[in-house]
C-alpha cells in the first residue's frame, strides 16, 4: 500500500469517476486504474463496484476510506511541518550558558535570535562548564556558550571558540578606586568570592597566589547575581567579566594588568552533521551578534 495509490483511491471515491480523478490527481485514467487494481490486488478485495456510468464503494472501499483520508492528511501535515522547519518558521533550540553569560552576552543574543525567528521556541539551561558538558555529551542541549578548556573525551562534541573577554575588578559606583590595577592591588582587599567549581574563583585563586598572596575573602560561595549584588551592598570586590557590568550602573570596573586577565567562551555542540537546523541558525546568528560585542575580542 502505498501514499499515491491512496491519494487515488480518495480521489475515485469523492468523485466516483475514474476519469475526472484522473484529472484531479493529474494522471492519465489508464495510470490511475492500473495503480487502484494493483492497492485491490494487495489487499486482497476490491474496493469499488464498476456499474456502467457509477461507481460505487464496496463495504472493504468504504471502511478503507476515513483511515486512507486521515493518512493522506497526517502525510500532508508532516510534509508542512518538515517545510515550516526547514524555512525556520518552526523548530526548537535547547541551549545551555553559564550563569556569568546569561547574564552578560546571552541575553541580546537571544533578543536579536527571537526577533528573526519568532516561532522558534527557546529553551535555555544554567549551570557550570562541567555540567553543561554533560548535558551535551548526554543529548539534552543542543548547543552550550561556556568556558574552555572543556573536560570531555568525547570526540563528538565540537567546540568553537568565539570570545575572548576581559575579566576586571568590580566595586560600588562610588568606589575611589583606579581605572587600572596591578593582581598584587588585590592584597588585602575584602573580595567576594564565587562557590567552589566557579571558573572566576579559580583564575582569581591563581593570579592570586602567582602575585605572591592569599586572598581575603569578605564572603564567599555565590553564584554571578549574588555576588554582584554583594558588591553592590558594599560587602567587598569582585573579579568578573567585563560584559555582566554593562547594565549595572550600581557597579564601576577596574581593569587588571599584570597580569591581564582573561577568558575565552566557545560555542560547544554535537558534530555539525547532527545540528538541527533551528541550531545552526542561532549558531549563525550568535556569530553575527559577536560582530557588535565592543568589549572583548573576537576569535572565531
Amino acid at each position: 500500500m502505498q501514499i499515491q495509490q491512496l491519494s487515488y483511491f480518495v480521489a475515485v471515491a469523492r468523485t466516483r469517476h475514474f476519469t475526472r480523478a484522473a484529472e484531479l490527481t493529474g494522471v492519465s485514467q489508464p495510470s490511475l486504474s492500473k495503480q487502484i487494481r494493483v492497492l485491490e490486488n494487495s489487499l486482497g478485495t476490491p474496493l469499488f463496484v464498476r456499474n456502467r456510468g457509477a461507481i460505487e464503494l464496496t463495504s472493504a472501499g468504504a471502511a478503507l476510506l476515513p483511515h486512507a483520508q486521515r493518512i493522506l492528511i497526517d502525510v500532508e501535515s508532516a510534509e508542512r511541518t518538515v517545510k515550516e522547519v526547514a524555512n525556520l518558521r518552526r523548530g526548537r533550540v535547547r541551549l545551555g550558558a553559564t550563569p556569568s553569560l546569561c547574564d552578560g552576552l546571552l541575553p541580546e543574543a537571544l533578543h536579536r535570535f527571537h526577533s528573526k525567528y519568532p516561532d522558534i521556541d527557546l529553551e535555555v539551561q544554567e549551570a557550570g562548564s562541567q555540567v553543561l558538558t554533560r548535558e551535551l555529551v548526554q543529548g539534552r542541549l543542543d548547543v552550550a556558550l561556556l568556558i574552555v578548556p572543556l573536560i570531555t573525551d568525547d570526540p563528538d562534541i565540537e567546540t568553537t571558540p568565539v570570545l575572548r573577554e576581559k575579566l576586571v575588578l568590580a566595586s560600588p559606583a562610588d568606589s575611589d578606586l583606579p581605572e587600572r590595577m596591578d593582581v598584587k592591588d588585590l592584597k588585602d582587599m575584602p573580595l567576594v568570592m564565587f562557590r567552589e567549581g566557579y571558573y572566576l574563583r579559580d583564575v582569581t585563586l591563581r593570579a592570586c597566589r602567582a602575585a605572591g598572596f592569599e586572598p581575603r575573602f569578605a564572603v564567599e560561595g555565590g553564584e554571578m547575581s549574588a555576588v554582584l549584588r554583594f558588591v553592590e551592598s558594599g560587602l567587598g570586590y569582585a573579579v568578573v567579566p567585563s560584559m555582566v557590568l554593562t547594565n549595572r550602573p550600581q557597579l564601576r570596573a577596574s581593569q587588571l594588568d599584570n597580569p591581564p586577565l582573561d577568558r575565552v567562551i566557545a560555542l560547544a555542540h554535537r558534530s555539525s552533521e547532527a545540528l538541527p537546523l533551528a541550531a545552526r541558525a542561532f549558531k549563525a546568528e550568535l556569530f553575527e551578534h559577536l560582530t557588535t560585542v565592543g568589549d572583548g575580542s573576537i576569535v572565531v
